[in-house]
């Protein structure tokens, strides 16, 4: 079957898209329009032509998996070359999520007609690619080239009525879209696009501000191309779309059409277009396995504590709707926190009436299940209660409560009202009903649910602490901070590890060590220039000094002569002759690391699947898409590569290194 069927409306055929669940762009779909297309402008009893989608959406984009290969004929460029070249207007009725070669259908349209409700843009950059059918040659001829910048590099859709108000839509209704669209094409003519002159910048130097914060020169066009490559130069999808914009408003429109497919072509074939596949599917396989087995309606949700964290998951849930009481022994806290949709009070008797508690208080145990424990005896009962603890452990906490079954973890990554992801923590005793109240909390929020077992750090924080010890050993050995920042930022890490610790606060990772001590071998390497920082009183931006020197009101990190000194200390109480590292050897011995420490974390089951990884270290910690997170990087290392990285991981480390087992990876 072709996905696609033509019917009839007087004198205008509906060609209408019915592919489930998504409409996507498939070979046999594309046949289908190019079939449904040649039969309509064969038919001189016709006066126009409407794309429709069955469903929700009209096209809600390309079917990933035929990128992975060369794209079966026909091609999509072939489909809409069809429709600008058809003797009577077609009309697309867009709905729903109409994004990527989905909205390049509809741009090849003559007009374009939308349910408020639907979204539209050009999400391929977030991929690893640019748009390969014209999206960018099309939408010159509409939009400001610098505003297209915009929105090809920030891959973010656009709601209809915004759509229409910048000129990419021609009618936005409210209901009855398939009869406005009908109507439309029957009493409309022709517009092909491609035939219009770009757009030539009317508000590009307020874009120039926008994208380079400085006053634009001469060239304002290439003063952004400039701004926007300086900011995402190890990004080649980004540089790749600057290029076909200047291309697009400098050549004719088909010479202009070649380089952005023959672009598209070269990214879609690159490793970093894969990892970002892999990345799209994960994400897909962690949401459908996050879906809750019933899903519950969040009523009001109570959040226990008001520091940055609390306050953030509070602005979270009122943001996506629900009421929220927000409970904190200190006035001035909630203050500070206080927001519209967000009621405070010092008093947790408030939470009598919430369907949901969140913990967000200090990350110490005894702290925890004190309130915890309080919290339960004010709340109804079989209210789930979620700690948002970074480390501790869900079972212990349970423990102490007269109903284990109802405490779970729902680990939130800062800024919590902004990361897309959060870390479910199943304890052993957690009942199925708690589970799904939060993975329908989730939902509400949406945030991509990632569900892991119990141990110290869960999957997030201890993957990455694997991350963050190895980049302490490298200072330790030889490199300085900003040798390993800058090498992980070319990396495409979106931070430096050691940027990351000062904004963060050095004592968070502190008190984590402190509590950890006791179980810590003496035969274990240990890197204490961590803690030689923070007894200085260096716990990072929040003093304006941590591993970096900080300007009163900057955040902007500076090299400081007391940080190298402490680091030689360290190294001299220790006996090590320093060795710099390459910023090649940098990367390749952190990332194996954070690899190893993840197919540990699978051997032991406390996460379920590789994809879970990945998604929950790029979404959460900085992981760069580009690699696909650590288990894609591992997986696609050459045969052997991996296996010797680990091996001079374990000379590196000495005592009580374990590697893991490298198949678990994928």
């Amino acid at each position: 079957m072709s996905g696609v069927r033509v019917e009839r409306e007087g004198d205008v055929a509906v060609v209408v898209i019915d592919n489930p669940p998504v409409n996507a762009s498939t070979a046999a779909v594309r046949r289908g329009l190019l079939d449904a297309l040649r039969t309509t402008a064969a038919d001189t009893t016709l006066a126009g032509v409407v794309l429709a989608g069955a469903g929700r959406h009209l096209m809600s984009g390309s079917d990933l998996r035929e990128f992975d290969g060369e794209i079966p004929d026909p091609q999509l460029p072939e489909v809409l070359a069809a429709i600008e070249a058809h003797p009577l207007p077609v009309v697309a009725a867009i709905s729903g999520s109409t994004l990527g070669g989905g909205f390049e259908l509809a741009l090849a349209c003559d007009r374009r007609i939308a349910l408020d409700t639907a979204r539209v843009g050009l999400p391929e950059v977030g991929l690893g690619i640019i748009p390969g059918a014209g999206g960018i040659v099309r939408t010159i001829r509409l939009l400001d080239p610098g505003r297209l910048l915009d929105l090809v590099v920030s891959a973010k859709p656009l709601p209809a009525e915004a759509a229409h108000a910048e000129g990419l839509l021609d009618e936005v209704v409210a209901d009855r879209l398939r009869d406005r669209a009908v109507a439309v094409a029957r009493s409309s003519g022709k517009r092909v696009l491609t035939e219009l002159p770009p757009r030539t910048g009317d508000g590009l130097k307020e874009s120039a501000r926008v994208f380079t914060g400085l006053p634009p020169r001469t060239g304002v066009l290439e003063e952004i191309a400039r701004g926007l490559i300086a900011r995402h130069a190890v990004d080649p999808a980004v540089v790749a779309a600057v290029g076909a914009v200047m291309t697009a408003t400098a050549v004719p429109a088909r010479q202009a059409l070649r380089h952005e497919r023959a672009e598209f072509t070269r990214l879609r074939r690159s490793p970093g277009a894969a990892a970002r596949r892999h990345l799209f599917f994960a994400r897909t396989t962690a949401m459908r396995e996050g879906r809750p087995g019933t899903d519950r309606r969040i009523g009001p949700v109570g959040v226990i504590g008001a520091g940055t964290m609390g306050a953030g998951i509070a602005r979270a849930f009122a943001t996506a709707g629900a009421q929220v009481v927000l409970v904190d022994q200190k006035p001035e806290v909630l203050a500070r926190a206080a927001r519209d949709g967000v009621r405070t009070s010092t008093a947790l008797t408030e939470l009598a009436d919430v369907d949901l508690v969140v913990e967000a208080v200090i990350e110490d145990h005894d702290v925890k299940t004190a309130v915890l424990a309080e919290a339960a005896a004010v709340v109804r009962p079989g209210v789930p209660l979620a700690t948002n603890t970074s480390y501790l452990d869900i079972d212990a906490l349970a423990a102490a409560l007269p109903e284990p079954e109802r405490l779970l973890g729902m680990h939130f990554l800062a800024p919590a009202h902004r990361t897309a992801v959060v870390e479910v923590v199943r304890g052993r005793a957690t009942s199925p009903d708690a589970l799904d109240h939060v993975l329908s909390a989730a939902k509400l929020l949406g945030k991509v649910p990632v569900i892991v077992g119990v141990c110290d750090g869960f999957v997030g924080n201890r993957v990455f602490s694997a991350y963050r010890y190895q980049c302490e050993l490298l200072v330790e050995e030889g490199s300085s901070p900003r040798d390993v920042d800058t090498a992980l930022l070319d990396a495409g890490f979106a931070m430096g590890p050691f940027a990351v610790a000062d904004m963060s606060g050095l004592d968070v990772a502190w008190r984590a060590r402190r509590r950890r001590d006791a179980g810590r071998d003496p035969r274990e390497r240990y890197p204490d220039v961590a803690d030689r920082l923070v007894e200085k009183g260096r716990l990072g931006q929040k003093t304006g000094a941590g591993w970096y020197r900080y300007e009163e009101g900057s955040r902007i990190p500076h090299d400081d002569p007391e940080v190298a000194a402490i680091i030689a200390d360290s190294r001299a109480s220790k006996e090590i002759d320093p060795r710099s590292r390459t910023p090649e050897e940098i990367v390749e011995r952190v990332l194996a690391a954070t690899a190893n420490e993840a197919a540990l974390v699978l051997a032991e089951g406390v996460a379920a699947r590789p994809g879970d990884i990945d998604v929950l270290l790029t979404l959460g910690y900085g992981f760069p898409a580009r690699l696909g997170g650590p288990c894609h990087w591992a997986s696609t290392r050459p045969p052997g590569a991996l296996a010797d990285a680990l091996d001079r991981l374990g000379r590196a480390v000495g005592w009580g290194f374990r590697a893991g087992d490298p198949e678990l990876l994928g």
